[in-house]
């Protein structure tokens, strides 16, 4: 039964390149691609044959965590069904261990694994020309391998249990995102380190924590012997106790794939639904993916965030001309965006028309509406101040402002979202009708348009003023304050903006005749 399933797993590779011409294009251009990486990362490592060994030790352990990362993320990301799906060998009656056991077998045989073994087999010839033993070189590389091969499936098992498989292009853009949050700074922060032959002190505390956890536990593990170091038998046992724990929750796994009945999912009811399918059935999440479809669509919604990096990267030019150092005018531009981010949906029930009586006549509470509203300026801001915060602290060139950095952004933002929370519902204002030019502004007769976006600034400007004054003092020599800074703008930030959720429901709901007139007069 093992040779049957490998020999299916081959046919299934021979298959894919013996489609449609141009599904056997698009199939070697991608061999094509994976073969360059591969061969750059294999020329990548050999180079390192000369280094010291904490520098091959930080290099093999950051990308095989990574790697293993990756392996992880990728069936939760991309959502491609599993050739070698447990439940397509129910009606040959194997025992659920003997078949996990061919499948997991069968899956070296792919292109992913095939192109992590030949790097770990570079791997191996550096670690082996640092003195490490040969055995023990190999055997790092087969922990490596068989951990990534593991969960790969065990990933792929649990995604197909708890997520559709058909899963929209909503949901797999928010992973995306996630990852994005997380990947972009990492990489700017350590593109930011100056190693000069030698590993950063800023490196050595993460290559040792994630030397003994289930990421990088194998392929730390020939460094640890090529440095001498003692615990390089206790990573060996965690990178040993990682595979049978993968083991065993593959084994269930596929057990589970082989006994229990899948239940049919209506695909067919929920496809087209975007992100409406994607939001929890309740009335905020309703209300939430109405206004992620609006915010992605509306020209007027664009303009207002397309033009807010612009008009922050204005600021700059002042200073600048000015004789400002440019280390100082590179913190300017963020807190700007923070700032115009939080501002955005101070008028966002204007921007409804007359669609905000679905709200109203339906008796959607003023909590739900509010926060329902905040959804797509959280997706859209905090992604966008996680990329622009490192970048800004990378030109400035002491990551040790980092924290005051994060604490100004988030009160600045948070303050502004709960502001904008109260002034949507308390004081909207006319603006250009849905499919109108977003350029095109109407005529009011009264100033309370330019009150309510004056208060919401000015506002989370002086509730901010406790965070910029520890930033200050953090940036002028006292760097203690950077974590003043950091606690006190995140915790002040919360506060206001839970403060003006809670308000902003109130008059949400004792205005809800008042503002049905103003949507119908405007």
């Amino acid at each position: 039964m093992v040779a049957y399933v490998l020999r299916l797993r081959a046919a299934l590779l021979l298959g894919a390149v013996r489609g449609t011409p141009g599904q056997t294009a698009r199939v070697v251009a991608g061999f094509v691609v994976v073969a360059a990486a591969v061969a750059a990362a294999c020329w990548a490592l050999l180079t390192l044959r000369t280094a010291q060994a904490d520098v091959v030790l930080a290099v093999t352990v950051l990308g095989g965590s990574a790697v293993t990362l990756g392996f992880a993320l990728a069936p939760l990301v991309g959502g491609a069904t599993d050739q070698l799906d447990p439940r397509r060998f129910a009606l040959l009656g194997m025992p659920p261990l003997r078949l996990a056991g061919a499948l997991a077998l069968a899956a070296l045989l792919s292109v992913p694994t095939l192109a992590l073994a030949v790097v770990a087999i570079c791997a191996a010839v550096v670690w082996s020309a640092h003195g490490v033993p040969v055995a023990a070189a190999i055997f790092g590389v087969v922990l490596g391998v068989t951990t990534c091969v593991l969960v790969a499936h065990v990933s792929m098992a649990l995604t197909s249990l708890f997520l559709r498989e058909r899963r929209s292009r909503e949901l797999s853009g928010l992973f995306v995102l996630a990852i994005l949050v997380v990947v972009v700074p990492v990489g700017v922060f350590l593109a930011s380190l100056e190693w000069r032959g030698s590993v950063p002190t800023q490196l050595e505390e993460a290559v040792g924590v994630l030397g003994g956890t289930p990421l990088g536990a194998a392929w730390a593990y020939p460094g640890l012997l090529a440095s001498g170091d003692p615990s390089a038998p206790v990573g060996a046992l965690v990178a040993v106790a990682t595979i049978a724990v993968l083991a065993v929750l593959w084994v269930w796994a596929v057990r589970h794939a082989l006994t229990t009945t899948e239940r049919p999912l209506a695909v067919r009811e929920r496809g087209g639904l975007g992100w409406f399918a994607v939001a929890p059935g309740t009335p905020g999440g309703s209300i939430a993916a109405r206004s992620l479809v609006y915010w992605l669509r509306d020209s007027r919604y664009l303009v207002n965030v397309i033009v807010i990096p612009i008009a922050a990267l204005l600021t700059t030019v002042p200073l600048l001309i000015a004789g400002v150092p440019a280390e100082y005018v590179a913190l300017v531009p963020v807190p700007f965006i923070a700032l115009f981010l939080g501002w955005l949906p101070h008028n966002d029930i204007a921007y409804d028309s007359t669609a905000v009586w679905m709200h109203i006549a339906s008796g959607v509470r003023g909590f739900s509406d509010r926060v329902g509203r905040l959804i797509p300026v959280l997706l859209i801001g905090l992604p966008t101040l996680a990329v622009a915060i490192p970048i800004a602290i990378s030109q400035h060139g002491r990551w040790a402002v980092l924290p005051a950095m994060v604490g100004v952004c988030g009160s600045l933002f948070l303050c502004g979202l709960g502001l904008s929370s109260i002034a949507s519902a308390a004081a909207p204002y006319a603006v250009s009708r849905p499919g109108e030019s977003p350029f095109q502004q109407p005529q009011r007769t009264r100033a309370n348009g330019a009150i309510a976006q004056t208060l919401v600034m000015l506002g989370a400007i002086a509730l901010s003023a406790p965070a910029l004054w520890w930033a200050w003092l953090a940036l002028t020599g006292d760097i203690g304050a950077a974590d003043l800074a950091l606690w006190g703008g995140l915790g002040v930030g919360a506060a206001v903006l839970l403060v003006g959720i809670g308000v902003g429901s109130v008059v949400f709901e004792r205005r809800g005749g008042r503002i049905m007139e103003f949507a119908e007069s405007t």
